[in-house]
C-alpha cells in the first residue's frame, strides 16, 4: 500500500505543479484553476494517501499524533512529481522558445 501511495502523491503532486500558472497566463482565473485542481486531487487520492501534496500537511500532524511511521511517502512522493514537472516544463516548454534578438530596433 506504501508504494501505491508514493505513486498517487507523485502523480497529484506533479499535476499541481504542473497547472500552477506561468507568468500571467491564467490571469484572474488562476486560483479558481488551482482551487479545482486541488479539489479534484483531494478526490482522486483520497483513499490511496489521503491527497497531501505538501510534506509539511502530512508531518505537522503526524509530529503532533507522535506517529512518523510511513511518513515517507509524503516526502518522497511530492518531491518526485515537482521535481519531474519542473524538469518536464523546463525542457518541453522552455527550452523549445527560440532566442529574441538582442537588436535595440524595436520600431
Amino acid at each position: 500500500m506504501a508504494v501505491e501511495g508514493m505513486m498517487m502523491e507523485i502523480v497529484i503532486t506533479f499535476a499541481l505543479v504542473y497547472t500552477l500558472p506561468k507568468k500571467g497566463s491564467l490571469g484572474t482565473i488562476a486560483p479558481i484553476v488551482i482551487g479545482f485542481i486541488v479539489g479534484a486531487n483531494i478526490l482522486a487520492a483520497g483513499l490511496f494517501s489521503g491527497g497531501s501534496m505538501n510534506p509539511a500537511r502530512s508531518f505537522g500532524p503526524a509530529m503532533v499524533s507522535g506517529n512518523l511511521f510511513g511518513n515517507w511517502i509524503y516526502w518522497v512522493g511530492p518531491l518526485i512529481g515537482g521535481g519531474l514537472a519542473g524538469l518536464i516544463y523546463g525542457d518541453i516548454f522552455i527550452g523549445s522558445y527560440s532566442s529574441v534578438p538582442s537588436s535595440g530596433d524595436y520600431a
